[in-house]
């Protein structure tokens, strides 16, 4: 079906941050590259997700401007402050706007913003972000629309450690999945279990029955080839099916993370990988 919604994506690139104990020093550890999708009518918009420093947010807030459009709804995919923490700029520059999302998710999200929750994102971005960030509300409906365009929104399961939301567009064949799906970057499997891995894939397969042609993942590298929804769902089955049976021979972090970079060794952000693998042997 043919849309007369506008899609566009910001990347964040990749953000240096400490790499901690065990990490390679010569190597600069980063944080994934993040999105935002601006998707939009004539005038109204809504944004999905919102970066997490102070300069991102500012970022974000310019290229909403430039593109001409006034979201009415800042949609937060999940609770991890790397998604919301950045949207305080944007919504200053559009006061109607509101930063919402799934209940579930709004109340994780109060975690965040938690001393416990500062302590763990100041151990990598300390003195960047707004530690004062507004946490979205809860959505009454997960029906929305932009200008006749239906918007749909629900809870696809657990993605990366938290209950993900994912945002679907029909007419435009359009999926924002946030963190459920990645596009050419190691995934988030820090601390993760069988169980929780299980309860990804169950994820993914939520969002494969909407049978979109596109999905904008909330972490893509910048050189991914493409928002192909066949592809990106293949990949992210299979790297959580590979480091599954890469934890069960391999025996170690090490071993695990050789497995893993001998199959992947294209992706970005191998510091993902690192924390990953070294999360499953932790005494």
């Amino acid at each position: 079906m043919s849309s007369s919604l506008s899609v566009k994506v910001l990347n964040t690139g990749y953000k240096p941050i400490p790499g901690g104990p065990g990490w390679d020093p010569t190597q600069q550890a980063t944080w994934p590259a993040r999105t935002s999708t601006l998707i939009a009518g004539h005038r109204d918009a809504i944004l999905v997700d919102a970066f997490i420093t102070k300069s991102e947010g500012e970022e974000l807030a310019e290229w909403v401007k430039q593109s001409g459009k006034s979201p009415s709804l800042v949609f937060i995919t999940h609770g991890h402050g790397d998604h919301f923490f950045g949207a305080g700029p944007t919504l200053a520059a559009f006061p109607d706007a509101r930063l919402a999302s799934m209940p579930e998710i709004a109340e994780e999200a109060k975690w965040q913003v938690s001393p416990e929750g500062l302590a763990v994102w100041n151990s990598w971005f300390a003195g960047q972000f707004d530690e004062k960030a507004a946490v979205p509300s809860a959505l009454r409906s997960g029906n929305l629309e932009i200008e006749g365009n239906e918007v749909h929104v629900s809870a696809a399961g657990r993605g990366d450690g938290v209950v993900a939301a994912i945002l679907h567009v029909p007419d435009a064949d359009l999926v924002c999945s946030g963190d459920v799906l990645y596009n050419n970057i190691h995934m988030w499997l820090w601390n993760s279990t069988r169980e929780s891995r299980g309860a990804w894939l169950a994820s993914m397969d939520a969002v494969a029955s909407l049978k979109p042609k596109t999905i904008i993942t909330g972490h893509k590298d910048p050189a991914a080839p493409d928002d192909d929804a066949r592809r990106i769902l293949d990949q992210s089955r299979r790297y959580i099916e590979d480091f599954e049976k890469a934890v069960d021979i391999a025996g170690s972090a090490p071993g695990v993370i050789d497995a893993m970079m001998e199959k992947y060794s294209t992706y970005g952000n191998p510091y993902t990988l690192f924390a990953a693998a070294w999360s499953q042997f932790a005494s």
